[in-house]
């Protein structure tokens, strides 16, 4: 299957997508955006609309690796919730350490969706810009009152 890629913008960022059918390969947050289309659910989550992105298949999930079952886990956090690092790390018998060092090399996030994963003590890192999270978990976070949309 071929890879498509193309943006929609999400407040003042890009959101870049690479993609094929049901698979998305890359998930960028960039200052400017690149001509192509992204699939419609991927364009109503970024319009602020309660979307469920599970259906997406992400090729981050690809064998038994520790990442990989880290960022299965990530994905039962649902839309408008969070956890932490610790919590996740107990679940995929990790640290919390490596459970950041996953969300940070996440290549997929919205599909995985990494900015619902949050410090003990406050909202964690997010690349490239933390305030990017911040914004994301208040779109969430307003939006879980609404109905959750899915394919």
């Amino acid at each position: 299957m071929e890879v498509v890629e193309g943006s929609c913008r999400f407040g003042l960022w890009f959101v870049r997508v690479a993609w094929g059918g049901n698979t998305i390969h890359r998930v960028r947050f960039a200052t400017t955006g690149i001509d192509g289309d992204v699939p419609a659910l991927i364009r109503q989550y970024c319009a602020g609309r309660p979307v469920d992105l599970s259906p997406f298949e992400t090729v981050a999930i690809h064998d038994s690796t520790a990442y990989s079952r880290i960022y299965e886990i990530v994905r039962e956090v649902p839309y408008g919730a969070t956890a932490t690092y610790g919590e996740i790390a107990a679940i995929a018998r990790t640290s919390p350490r490596v459970v950041g060092q996953a969300m940070a090399r996440n290549p997929t996030p919205l599909i995985i969706p990494c900015h619902r994963i949050v410090a003990a003590n406050g909202i964690g890192g997010f690349s490239p810009d933390r305030e990017i999270k911040v914004a994301l978990l208040e779109m969430e976070r307003k939006g879980s009152r609404k109905k959750l949309v899915s394919l």
